[in-house]
């Protein structure tokens, strides 16, 4: 059969917008099909059921009415009756439906125009959601293109099969770029809108930095070496760790290169940010060490609970340890997820004296004794009454020019003034309106009934209403720090799990919950 000029004509069409639009030929004949119906309803009526079907390889086009095969027809432009639907398919039942051929027609100018605004809407769409599909499997991947035009700062992409927007903020600092120009960069997010999906792309995200390193360290692409955390000041300054599988590698020359090859690529790319490659280790102490060179580090001491670190240089090291306008440091503090406090050897001095002459005054007023006992007790490490009190005696004894009557006499007052204390506290908690209640919650102390009666909190009910965060505080992110919130017991050195275990023992006695059951150590074994 002879496929006629018009026929012919569309199909090279549509193979045309397929390959124009990098969509599917299907779809494109489908559009068509859509667009044509449309058109023959505005012919036939908008209440008949028209289909129109285009051959894919001869590009007839065929149209057709269905009827829907009823018992009594209340709608003949829908519908038929029984014994007229067996006329033309002996094998026809109520429920199915009937295609009738409907003769050719020529389209109209309206018609024609309704049937081609159809058709680019839809391949539109099609565009769309092609180019949606395409690029948020890319998130996370470097991705090259064109500099198509530059509006207010932002920086719009030719990416060949779509079009991204590198905003100003996340532009390089003195970065320009012009119509024309290649640009590389990190597509960190993808999103549906009404105008079509829009692509978002940085050049400042730490990731872009991790990704050039994975591109330009074939060892990093295997497998091999590990980027652990990326920290970056850009276009100035950044700092990534690095880790390796292999021992017989070393993580950080791999990343150099070659008389520093591989890294200078990387510098280049980001517009000369020096880059400082830091070997990353499972000990945070260690860890945070490594981060902060070039800086020398004398001492560190670890506050896991509140995810702080205090780091001890010597004198002539502090402006570097900080770096400039304290570069050097918030960015060690973001790669390592610490907040980093630095002091010199002689700050640390003078703290360390303070906190004894502290302590030597804390012992002096509450066991009454001078000062000389005082600072032998701090100076063995005692840091509160509450030691002292429940220490081993021969522990006591065994300090320089004490002997057992002396260590029992200071542990007999160190317990006189605990009691003095518990006094005093409880009085305090009687005054708030603090419930006995409150007594039986194992692990709540006096201490803590003060604060709680300080804070609204006086029954079993309160106390079960709490969240953890209400008793020990929480920490947020905040412009790149840890901003601490206080809890009602802050201080109190109590940990989540121990205020959790509070609350969730309150609401039982309350009658919120029911216990939980208690494991029988003979099933468990049996078990």
């Amino acid at each position: 059969m002879a496929v006629s000029a018009n026929r012919l004509e569309l199909l090279q069409i549509a193979d045309a917008v397929a390959r124009e639009k990098s969509i599917s030929r299907e779809s494109v004949l489908s559009f068509m099909e859509d667009s044509m119906q449309k058109a023959a309803r505005s012919r036939y009526g908008q209440e008949t059921e028209v289909r129109a079907e285009i051959n894919p390889k001869t590009g007839e086009i065929r149209f057709s009415r269905l009827l829907q095969v009823v018992d009594l027809v209340e709608n003949d432009a829908t519908q038929i009756n029984l014994i007229d639907a067996h006329k033309k398919n002996p094998a026809a039942q109520v429920g199915d439906w009937i295609a009738e051929t409907l003769p050719p027609f020529e389209f109209g100018r309206i018609a024609a125009q309704a049937a081609k605004q159809v058709i680019v809407q839809k391949v539109r769409d099609a565009e769309r959601d092609r180019q949606y599909q395409e690029y948020k499997d890319r998130i996370g991947e470097i991705v090259n293109g064109l500099v198509k035009r530059v509006e207010y700062g932002n920086v719009i992409i030719d990416l060949g099969r779509g079009e991204a927007i590198i905003r100003r903020d996340e532009l390089i600092p003195r970065e320009m770029f012009r119509p024309g120009d290649r640009v590389r960069a990190y597509v960190y997010d993808v999103r549906r809108e009404p105008r079509g999906p829009q692509i978002f792309m940085s050049r400042t995200h730490p990731q872009f930095m991790a990704k050039l390193f994975t591109q330009e360290v074939p060892e990093i692409y295997d497998g091999i070496i590990e980027v652990k955390s990326v920290s970056r000041d850009p276009g100035s300054r950044a700092k990534i760790a690095v880790t390796s599988r292999d021992s017989s590698i070393d993580p950080v020359g791999a990343c150099v290169g070659m008389r520093g090859s591989r890294v200078q690529a990387v510098v280049n790319e980001l517009q000369g940010e020096k880059v400082d490659i830091i070997p990353w280790s499972a000990d945070a102490a260690t860890f945070i060490v490594n981060a902060l060179q070039p800086a020398e580090v004398v001492k560190v001491v670890l506050d896991e609970d509140s995810s702080r670190i205090e780091v001890v240089v010597p004198d002539d090291q502090l402006s570097l340890a900080i770096g400039r306008r304290g570069q050097n440091v918030r960015l060690a503090s973001q790669l390592t997820g610490w907040d980093i406090d630095i002091l010199t050897e002689a700050e640390e001095s003078d703290r360390r004296q303070k906190e004894f002459a502290e302590r030597t005054t804390a012992f002096m007023a509450a066991l009454d004794v001078d000062e000389v006992v005082g600072q032998l007790l701090a100076a063995e490490g005692f840091r509160s009454v509450e030691e002292l009190a429940f220490v081993e005696l021969p522990e006591l004894a065994a300090i320089e020019g004490f002997d057992d009557e002396t260590a029992e006499e200071i542990q007999n007052r160190a317990r006189d003034h605990l009691a003095r204390l518990e006094g005093e506290l409880d009085a305090r908690r009687l005054e708030l309106g603090v419930s006995d209640e409150l007594k039986q919650i194992n692990g709540v102390t006096s201490a803590m009934l003060v604060k709680f009666g300080e804070n609204d909190v006086k029954t079993i009910e309160d106390l079960a209403g709490c969240a953890t965060d209400d008793l020990v505080g929480w920490t947020e992110r905040k412009d790149g720090e840890n901003v601490k919130h206080a809890g009602y017991l802050d201080g109190m050195e109590i940990s989540r799990d121990d205020a959790e275990a509070m609350i969730m023992a309150a609401r039982v006695h309350a009658g919120w919950i029911e216990a939980a059951p208690e494991k029988n150590e003979a099933e468990g074994e049996e078990a």
